[in-house]
């Protein structure tokens, strides 16, 4: 039997997510995304990408636009970034503003 809640050393985390296994497994790949979120932020404005009207679609446009273009080369001229960490950003980007939506309805 296990730890009561008020035990000393209790930790009622099972079933919550292990972000830790997120951040051990995909080191480089998340500097990478960090990167281009980065990017973005001093081409733009910080978090300047969460008011872009029909985020959702441009973002989808533009994973589908990095996903072509990493077939053809492997690096973005316009940022020096991998097409590949661009593609995952906009598809976290399209995710984070579907997720959104459907907790607080669209708008």
């Amino acid at each position: 039997m296990g730890l009561g809640a008020h035990d000393p050393g209790a930790k009622l985390d099972a079933g919550k997510p292990r972000v830790g296994l997120m951040l051990s497994g995909f080191p480089r790949a998340l500097l990478k995304v960090a990167e281009v979120t980065t990017f973005g932020a001093l081409k733009y404005s910080d978090n300047g990408w969460q008011q872009v009207d029909g985020g959702v679609s441009r973002y989808d446009d533009a994973k589908g636009r990095h996903l072509l273009y990493g077939y053809i080369e492997d690096i973005d001229a316009d940022s020096g970034l991998e097409h590949l960490a661009q593609e995952a950003w906009n598809a976290l980007a399209k995710l984070e503003l579907k997720l959104r939506e459907e907790e607080n309805g669209p708008g």
